[in-house]
């Protein structure tokens, strides 16, 4: 399938990780610090390419799919969801950047992306330099939060999980259609203004491929049970994410109504966060139990911060990742 590169000076590589096959993008001088750019579902590694070149002036860039997604391989399943779990697809990314000479790193995930992100930082402490999270709470969060209106806007993590083929067999027969009504109703206009054509053509072709549309729903069945569990463990363990980390959420994204804290409740009130500015609370408060050195600001976007503002994203990214204050 002939798609639009909208990549400048990166190559195109798949590195054999074990379990999977990983096709990956990557950019940058090669004495850099190293950065790895993790995207979110229904989307690939595509969805970096309004700011991949800009990051690219000062890290060396590497933008993988998700196994299942994209052009990356697709493991078989295995019992209770394990094969896609943030669990698995963590340990993806570590041998990932092993492979390309690199034992620690800097990590920016967006929605599936960043709870492989937390996970990893919690199963592998000390690979992390520095976590960027954005536009989600933790898993458990979110299942703890789950009322009617909750359960409205991300209606999705409940038909995703149910269990196969039912989904798939639903999703198949339009999967252009539903791919883009996700889209396009987690954007702020709630239109598919926000995405260039060609970023569209590459999530439309990744996901009207059967096993791959398969993926998809597993990663959702993981984070019904095995990720949520994981969640659990942690809070119960009372274990931190080491490094410092960044929370970015859109305006108007997914948890822009307030962050949903483990036991279900909200925070919305104006609090101190460790830089020393003020923002509105907003997700920090479910992220307060998973990490000390945290911050975290909102971004005039919707979900999709990367697409539908670029500039502010990369305003908050680039000093977060030099280590400026």
């Amino acid at each position: 399938m002939d798609l639009p590169d909208l990549f400048t000076n990166f190559d195109a590589q798949t590195v054999d990780v074990g379990e999977a096959r990983l096709f990956c993008r990557i950019g940058g001088r090669d004495d850099a610090p190293p950065v790895v750019l993790v995207h979110g579902y229904p989307q690939t590694h595509v969805e970096w390419h309004r700011i991949a070149g800009a990051l690219a002036e000062h890290f060396r860039i590497v933008l993988p799919d998700l196994r299942g997604y994209g052009w990356s391989s697709v493991p078989s399943d295995e019992p209770g969801h394990a094969a896609y779990s943030k669990r698995a697809m963590a340990q993806d990314i570590v041998r990932l950047m092993e492979k390309l000479g690199h034992a620690r790193f800097a990590y920016v995930g967006h929605d599936r992306g960043a709870r492989v992100g937390y996970r990893l930082a919690l199963d592998h402490p000390g690979r992390l330099s520095r976590l960027a999270l954005l536009d989600i709470v933790p898993t458990a969060a979110m299942w703890s939060g789950m009322d009617a209106k909750l359960a409205m806007k991300v209606y999705h993590w409940l038909f995703l999980a149910q269990p196969a083929p039912f989904p798939e067999t639903l999703i198949l027969s339009q999967h252009r259609a539903y791919q883009d009504h996700c889209l396009a109703s987690w954007t702020k206009a709630r239109d598919l203004s926000a995405f260039d054509p060609g970023a569209l053509a590459h999530y439309n072709a990744f996901f009207g491929v059967p096993e791959r549309l398969h993926a998809t729903c597993e990663d959702y069945r993981a984070g019904a049970t095995i990720d949520r569990a994981l969640d659990e463990e942690t809070l119960a363990a009372g274990h931190k994410i080491g490094c410092p980390t960044l929370v970015l959420w859109g305006s108007s994204g997914i948890p822009a109504d307030g962050g949903t804290a483990p036991d279900g409740s909200t925070a919305r009130n104006g609090n101190a966060v460790p830089d020393g500015g003020t923002v509105e609370d907003g997700p920090l408060a479910a992220w307060r139990p998973f990490a000390d050195d945290l911050r975290g600001a909102p971004i005039d976007s919707g979900h999709f911060l990367p697409e539908e503002n670029p500039e502010a994203t990369l305003a908050a990214l680039v000093p977060f990742l030099k280590g400026e204050a």
